[in-house]
């Protein structure tokens, strides 16, 4: 199958909005990192599948770390957007803000990078565009992305072979 043409960073852009519910919130009244990392993973898979025009599956998310909390009633902006594009996969760098919809002031919460692998309809890896980065940012996360991508394959390395150590015949019992 051939590769198809070459797309550049601002055709995978995405913006989500989400309103901080109480629902959403832990006893302390601020966004729960489970219902954030759900959001991201979803604003991720539609900036990777904006790029590649395929369904796609989360491979991996780099460490989330929260640096700053969301609390009921403020407005969650989660940014997406695909930073290289590999054989079958894709790598997404997440933004997520916090606004304080009252006073209009703005905080980072976290940013991550996502990894999605393009599928067709039998779930088998296809091959996606090019990315073509035009900002000095782009080509500088562009550049660093093969690192990322590296340790990457070497922390899911070290995960299979984990696995495997732990690998019970069918009708044991752990």
């Amino acid at each position: 199958m051939a590769k198809s043409p070459k797309k550049t960073v601002a055709a995978s852009q995405v913006r989500m909005n989400e309103l901080v519910m109480p629902n959403d919130t832990n006893p302390l009244g601020k966004l729960m990192g489970g219902k954030l990392m759900q959001w991201m993973d979803i604003c991720a898979a539609i900036s990777a599948q904006k790029h590649c025009n395929r369904n796609v599956v989360t491979v991996a998310v780099d460490s989330v770390e929260f640096v700053n909390a969301a609390a009921i009633g403020d407005l969650v902006v989660i940014e997406g957007e695909v930073t290289r594009a590999f054989r079958t996969s894709m790598e997404v760098e997440m933004r997520v803000w916090a606004e304080n919809l009252r006073t209009g002031s703005k905080r980072l919460c976290t940013t991550s990078y996502h990894s999605f692998v393009a599928v067709d309809a039998d779930g088998n890896p296809v091959p996606v565009p090019e990315i073509i980065p035009e900002t000095a940012t782009e080509k500088e996360r562009y550049q660093k992305a093969e690192e990322r991508r590296n340790k990457r394959l070497e922390h899911s390395r070290d995960v299979r072979e984990m696995a495997r150590k732990f690998d019970v015949d069918e009708g044991d019992t752990i």
